[in-house]
């Protein structure tokens, strides 16, 4: 890590932070909402460059650490009142813009793999097809929630597909992560996320990406 290009660190650093600030406001700017994530993002911080998540040969993986309590506590807002309260309350046309953070994730993730940080199935070149999402991102906000041009159904299509999109790159990566049952990528894993501040990664903007359009498609569906 110590030979990684600085630039390819503080873009994503500064791309995690968009991303918090992109909910937050989609939150109505709930300050407790910004404390909440500020505050996992700094724990996350501090236990990975402890090296914690460096050890990769226990089952459950120490990862899951820095991304399982974000997918529990999504779950709890869809199984709780007060949780459904807090999703029916966000911003959707704020949530779809928010997708547009892939574009420089995916850049980001094709940086790490000249590096040998990630695999080649992670990034545009491989698997990974997620940058679709972001780059129709920007023209779905615009034309759906501006313009009004689009129907509830094409978003909602929309947010399916790119849903699957995320899918598959969240399954690609754990898959290829060194853990004991890794199946990809055995030549060049993916190590980039045992790091700071790729930890971020799957620790807070995976999850806020996916609970975006779980929100999304939950409010079109009823609506």
């Amino acid at each position: 890590m110590e030979n990684l290009p600085s630039f390819i660190s503080i873009v994503f650093g500064l791309t995690a932070i968009l991303t918090v600030l992109l909910f937050y406001k989609a939150a109505n700017y709930s300050r407790v909402v910004l404390y909440v994530l500020c505050g996992w993002l700094l724990l996350q911080t501090v236990i990975s460059l402890s090296g914690f998540y460096t050890v990769t040969d226990t089952l459950p993986p120490r990862l899951a650490l820095a991304a399982g309590p974000m997918f529990i506590g999504i779950a709890l807002l869809f199984f709780t009142a007060k949780g459904k309260e807090f999703i029916d309350g966000l911003d959707i046309k704020t949530l779809t813009l928010l997708h547009t953070i892939r574009i420089p994730v995916e850049v980001v993730l094709f940086w790490l793999y000249m590096e040998s940080m990630v695999p080649e199935l992670m990034t545009f070149e491989g698997r990974n097809f997620d940058i679709l999402s972001g780059i129709t991102a920007p023209i779905i906000w615009y034309l759906g929630f501006v313009k009004k041009n689009l129907s509830p159904k094409i978003i909602l299509i929309w947010n399916f597909i790119c849903l699957g999109l995320l899918l598959n790159i969240v399954i690609n990566a754990i898959l290829s992560a060194p853990f004991p049952f890794q199946q990809f990528a055995l030549d060049q894993p993916n190590i980039a996320v045992l790091y700071f501040p790729f930890v971020w990664l799957p620790g807070c903007v995976v999850p806020l990406v996916l609970l975006s359009h779980l929100v999304v498609i939950r409010r079109l569906i009823r609506n």
